[in-house]
């Protein structure tokens, strides 16, 4: 039982939950949807993570991926509004 659960015990687990964190305030900054932003975190982390098995690495380009993502987005989204 204690295999399956070693994981959540390790550094990257605690990673996930940092950035978890930082798109939650960032996306109350923004006043965008927190549980979005954080939860496409953590899914992302979890894929790259859990899925992909690229450790570190993988997982800060994953979330630098995602902020990219979303500056992206927001940036389109501005553009179209009208002034």
């Amino acid at each position: 039982m204690t295999e399956l659960l070693l994981p959540f015990y390790s550094f990257e687990f605690v990673l996930l939950l940092v950035c978890a964190v930082f798109y939650y305030k960032a996306a109350d900054v923004e006043d965008a949807s927190p549980l979005l932003w954080s939860g496409l975190s953590v899914l992302v982390f979890l894929v790259t993570w859990r899925l992909c098995g690229w450790r570190l690495p993988g997982n800060l380009f994953g979330q630098a991926l995602l902020f990219g993502a979303i500056t992206a987005v927001r940036v389109l989204r501005d553009r179209q509004k009208p002034s």
